[in-house]
C-alpha cells in the first residue's frame, strides 16, 4: 500500500509555470509514477508517466514540449513541471502510481492521490 500527496498547485495567468510535486509514503518506490487530471464532468486523463528508472517517459500530446515529468527516488517524489500554461489546463491534477515501473502506462494505476488544483486565469 501507498499514499500519494500532491503539492504545488495554485493560481497563475497564461504563460506562466508552475511545478508539481507528489510524494510517496510507503516501503517501496519501485513503481511507474503518472501524472492525470480532470476537469468537472468530463474523464479523467493522462497527462504524463515516469518508468521507475527515468528511462522511459510519456506526454499527452496538449502538453508535449510544455510539461516535462521527473523524479527523485531517494525522496520518493515526483514532479510535473509545467511551463506555458494554458487556460484549458485548468484542472485537478492527480498523482498516481502503477505497480510495474518498467514502462509509462498510460493507465492501469493502482494507488491515486487526493488532487490538486490547477487554475491558469487567461
Amino acid at each position: 500500500q501507498v499514499q500519494l500527496l500532491e503539492s504545488g498547485g495554485g493560481l497563475v495567468q497564461a504563460g506562466a509555470s508552475l511545478r508539481l510535486s507528489c510524494t510517496a509514503s510507503g516501503d517501496t518506490f519501485d513503481y511507474t509514477m503518472g501524472w492525470f487530471r480532470q476537469v468537472p464532468g468530463k474523464r479523467r486523463e493522462f497527462v504524463a508517466a515516469i518508468s521507475r528508472t527515468a528511462q522511459y517517459t510519456d506526454f499527452a500530446d496538449s502538453v508535449k514540449g510544455r510539461f516535462t515529468i521527473s523524479r527523485d527516488n531517494p525522496q520518493y517524489t515526483v514532479y510535473l513541471q509545467m511551463n506555458n500554461l494554458k487556460p484549458e489546463d485548468t484542472a485537478v491534477y492527480y498523482c498516481a502510481a502503477h505497480h510495474s515501473g518498467y514502462f509509462a502506462y498510460r493507465n492501469g494505476y493502482d494507488y491515486w492521490g487526493q488532487g490538486t488544483q490547477v487554475t491558469v486565469s487567461s
